[in-house]
């Protein structure tokens, strides 16, 4: 199998050990070190304690002669969160006007198949003006949160190829969401993390009607502005959901009903809420609702 061939079968399988040492075949071929790293990994893996040391040794002198080598096939101001026999399988870009430029090329790297975006330093800075001044209050005399960042661009992303799309903590709000629905995506994301990003049901609904996210397994909702009209959103949108965060998303009973109605409640296998979320009748229906998984139903019995 040709290496093209090989490499597009690791983004769709990569723990598909029998196609690594294939593609670490062709490497070695090649003269790539990172041929020798996936032998060496794949021994380690298998070998027996007293050969491990010696293993891990070689593969540390091995990553620290090319790893600086391997990282500058990223474009610059790409830098990598995660590896795999010392390829990028999830990289980060800080958010400019060049950002969504920036994450096309990164994605057309080899096995990139994850992304985080973080808030540039704009961003940063007019956090720090804001929390610098007294905080404007709502009417329930909660301090309001800044006002999202400026994510429009988010329209113009090509997501293709992509499993993971990170932008924890970057504040889009509701337009950068919406912005967010419109990129192009082949819809092969599976995990979507959007912890504090100012999200509130508007753009969760946005998100929900968007073909780029149809496959979403894990949703992290963490610390949005989200109420029981977007988990009802949630229900309409998201079918596949196996792991859902709405932590300090005050949803009230009528989301928790939302919850146990939606056609994922049977599949999740991990569910993050606070009882103060639910309130004490939330927590009931989530307690004795036979949609939910017995282990999850057990965990509500427990709160």
């Amino acid at each position: 199998m040709e290496a093209k061939a090989l490499e597009q079968r690791l983004r769709e399988r990569p723990g598909d050990e029998a196609t690594w040492g294939a593609y670490g075949g062709r490497l070695r071929d090649q003269g790539d070190a990172r041929g020798e790293l996936i032998r060496l990994e794949h021994r380690h893996a298998h070998a027996r304690p007293a050969d491990r040391d010696d293993l891990r040794r070689r593969i540390d002198l091995l990553v620290e002669e090319h790893q600086e080598q391997w990282d500058a096939e990223l474009p610059p101001g790409v830098t990598v969160v995660t590896r795999r026999h010392g390829f990028a399988v999830k990289v980060a870009v800080e958010w400019s006007d060049q950002a969504p430029a920036l994450i096309g090329q990164a994605i057309r790297g080899r096995l990139v198949t994850g992304v985080r975006v973080r808030p540039g330093a704009e961003a940063e800075d007019a956090d720090a003006d804001y929390y610098s001044d007294e905080p404007d209050f709502d009417e329930n005399d909660m301090p309001l949160p800044p006002p999202p960042h400026d994510a429009r661009a988010l329209a113009d992303l090509d997501l293709g190829g992509l499993t993971e799309l990170d932008l924890a903590y970057f504040r889009i709000g509701d337009p950068g969401a919406e912005a967010l629905a419109a990129a192009t995506s082949d819809g092969r994301i599976e995990t979507l993390d959007l912890r504090y990003c100012g999200v509130g049901d508007a753009g969760v609904a946005a998100l929900c009607a968007s073909p780029a996210f149809r496959e979403v397994r894990r949703l992290h909702l963490q610390s949005n502005r989200l109420t029981a009209e977007g988990v009802r959103a949630l229900a309409g949108g998201f079918e596949r959901l196996e792991e859902l965060d709405l932590r300090y998303a005050r949803i009230g009973p009528d989301g928790a009903r939302a919850l146990v109605e939606a056609p994922f409640a049977g599949s999740l296998k991990r569910l993050f809420l606070y009882g103060h979320d639910v309130e004490d009748t939330g927590v009931r229906i989530l307690a004795n609702a036979p949609q939910l998984p017995s282990a999850l139903r057990s965990f509500w019995r427990s709160v």
